[in-house]
């Protein structure tokens, strides 16, 4: 079993920056292809980010490709998501996921274990 915490959201100006940060419990974080999801209001729960095992290969959304860094800690227990050039339209409940099959890392359903999510706000 793994559990995941997720830290680091807040309120930031648009073109601001923020790191999130997602700490694994357990010994087997290493086993586990982790991704970054985002729901924002009313809105559909969606695929931000995915890091492989040992870091590569990386995945990103359009929305945030080139602006968001996934990037991950084994020997930490921890994933990162380093956001820049944030929008409006990043505000969102940020969740960490973590998954066992590394195919089809873009949909949520492959997860089996969500951390609690952290709120993003960004302002105009």
């Amino acid at each position: 079993q793994v559990q995941l915490a997720e830290s680091g959201g807040g309120l930031v100006q648009a073109g601001g920056s923020l790191r999130l940060s997602c700490a694994a419990s357990g010994r087997t974080f290493g086993n586990y292809v982790m991704g970054w999801f985002r729901q924002a209001s009313g809105k559909e729960r969606e695929f931000v980010a995915a890091v492989s095992r040992i870091g590569l290969p990386i995945y990103y959304s359009d929305s945030v490709k080139g602006r968001f860094t996934i990037s991950r800690d084994n020997t930490k227990n921890t994933v990162y998501l380093q956001m820049n050039s944030l929008k409006p339209e990043d505000t969102a409940v940020y969740y960490c996921a973590a998954r066992e099959s590394g195919t089809r890392v873009t949909d949520p359903l492959g997860y089996v274990h969500w951390g609690q999510g952290t709120q993003v706000t960004v302002s105009s």
